[in-house]
């Protein structure tokens, strides 16, 4: 009776534990204001957050989606749940640009405290003051137009963003209008070419070979400035080829460069066969593609590797 007993209480313990594992967090409506407008964001907060400190991935979404769609495509929120940070996702407006795409490509949108860059700036500061969230571990992503403003981001704002991780995007400042846009995306960048000095950050890129929204050649432009940047102020880079097969039959090529023994600086994951699409992405997600490598897990396994470097955002990256 007392061993039956004992079993039925450590059963319900179990239980407890692995409803506690999976409990929610909290998914937010909030809205941010400055001098450059506003714009709406969602911001998960996972049940638990370890450490006193946390850390915050800002995650821009891709032309016709919204943070929700996005959220469940890329499942970052499970990783946040996982690894114990905050994930926000601004969004765009539809009165900014009818089909939600980030304005990457204009001019009065490539600068610091201007434009876009200084309302997700914004958005992201707010978190961060609110929320304990740890300087030295402050990261962006996104996909397709989001990708190519996370990149704005990153280089507007070295002192606030320690990576950057981007799928399916195009260079800083590839274009400075609609036309030399669609231009860049067809792989003809018209205004800078990929050798523009930028501050140096860690960057961790995924694009897909068969991608005919945004050319693969963008990735490789993405990754040879962002290399060039690297060893600018580090010295030369190691280079190291992966030929890999995903769980799901996608055959990549990683490719990481490294300056220490810490981890790889930049690295490019060029999914053979893949179209526009988030890989390892949630199929009820728009723009997603599940047979590829697990593009948010690696973002993030990359992203917090940044800790153990020792990186802090800007310093002796300029």
């Amino acid at each position: 009776m007392l061993i039956d007993t004992i079993k039925r209480v450590l059963g319900f313990v179990g239980l407890f534990r692995r409803e506690a594992k999976r409990a929610p967090g909290q998914f937010l409506d909030r809205v941010y204001s400055n001098g450059a407008g506003n714009r709406s964001y969602k911001l998960y907060i996972p049940a638990r957050i370890r450490g006193r400190r946390v850390s915050l991935v800002v995650m821009l979404h891709g032309c016709t989606q919204t943070p929700d769609d996005f959220a469940t495509g890329t499942r970052m929120n499970d990783l946040a749940d996982k690894h114990g940070f905050l994930v926000v996702y601004p969004a765009q407006s539809a009165s900014a640009n009818a089909f939600t795409c980030w304005n990457w490509f204009r001019v009065e949108d490539q600068a610091r405290e201007a434009g876009e860059p200084a309302l997700i700036a914004g958005i992201t500061r707010e978190v961060a003051s609110e929320h304990s969230v740890d300087a030295a571990r402050t990261y962006i992503a996104g996909l397709s137009a989001g990708g190519a403003m996370a990149l704005v981001l990153g280089a507007t704002y070295p002192d606030l963003f320690s990576a950057v991780g981007v799928h399916s995007g195009l260079p800083y400042r590839a274009a400075h209008d609609a036309a030399s846009a669609m231009a860049a995306m067809r792989g003809r960048t018209s205004r800078l070419d990929s050798t523009e000095a930028t501050p140096a950050i860690p960057t961790i890129v995924f694009h897909g070979d068969r991608d005919t929204t945004v050319a693969v050649g963008n990735g490789s432009a993405i990754v040879d400035r962002a290399v060039s940047n690297a060893e600018r102020v580090l010295g030369p880079l190691r280079k190291a080829i992966r030929e890999r097969i995903s769980g799901h039959g996608r055959p990549y090529t990683a490719t990481t460069y490294s300056a220490s023994r810490a981890g790889s600086f930049v690295e490019y994951w060029v999914l053979h066969g893949a179209g526009h699409a988030w890989s390892g992405g949630f199929s009820k997600g728009s723009f997603t593609e599940a047979a590829g490598p697990d593009a948010s897990a690696e973002m993030v396994r990359f992203f917090l590797e940044r800790r153990a470097q020792g990186l802090r955002p800007g310093a002796g990256l300029t």
